[in-house]
């Protein structure tokens, strides 16, 4: 069993669906639209989330980019758009899989059983350890030495990517893929981050323990030597 949230605003199609699911056994939340959608994920996170674009307050694509901004969460996109253009768009965006309107209930669970299967196989360790660095991903707190790392958000997500990469080079486009959930941007953007994240390891760029830029490559995170 699990927990879905519906993003529908077609009462017809959101209740069959509900119904459906609720037949196999998940627990199942709806929201009619993507400001809806957002509180709910970000207040108390679902398993997976099945996302129609065409909602009224948001198009589904942008929703989807917030989404990936607050959470990892896997989301089906749900669409009339059989574009395969459009579609690649999406997944490379941040979607984990989609449906081409209209859909079977048997090729919706399928669909759903298939990416929870992909997330719950793919769960990293939950408590990171790095030299004197710790990063429990469960509970979103990083501690340096014993002592507690004031991160914001972003920089959390950024310092448990590389941790779990410890000791590998991590490109900027994976970063802006895996992190960002963006398949193009600034790389000042994260530049601006691990200047952040570097000032409360208490390092800088010229004076590195922990991040090291490899230049021309990626970053990379590993113990102090």
């Amino acid at each position: 069993m699990a927990t879905v949230l519906v993003v529908e605003d077609d009462d017809f199609v959101r209740s069959a669906m509900i119904q459906e699911l609720g037949r196999r056994d998940h627990a199942v939340r709806s929201a009619g639209c993507a400001l809806d959608a957002l509180r709910e994920i970000a207040q108390r996170p679902p398993d997976v989330v099945i996302l129609d674009l065409g909602l009224p307050d948001l198009d589904g694509s942008e929703a989807l980019r917030m989404v990936r901004g607050i959470s990892d969460v896997p989301v089906i996109v749900a669409t009339a758009r059989d574009d395969e253009a459009e579609i690649v768009r999406l997944l490379r965006a941040g979607a984990d899989d989609y449906l081409v309107k209209p859909f079977s209930a048997d090729h919706l669970g399928a669909r759903l059983d298939a990416v929870l299967r992909r997330a719950r196989s793919a769960v990293p360790p939950q408590i990171l350890h790095v030299g004197g660095l710790t990063v429990d991903v469960g509970r979103r707190e990083a501690t340096l030495d014993g002592q507690a790392l004031a991160l914001t958000r972003r920089e959390f997500d950024l310092l448990a990517y590389l941790a779990a990469r410890a000791d590998r080079v991590v490109s900027r486009r994976e970063l802006l893929a895996e992190v960002w959930r963006q398949s193009y941007g600034d790389d000042q953007t994260i530049d601006v981050h691990l200047s952040w994240l570097r000032r409360k390891l208490g390092e800088s760029a010229a004076r590195p323990r922990y991040l090291h830029t490899v230049r021309g490559v990626g970053v990379m995170l590993c113990a102090p030597r």
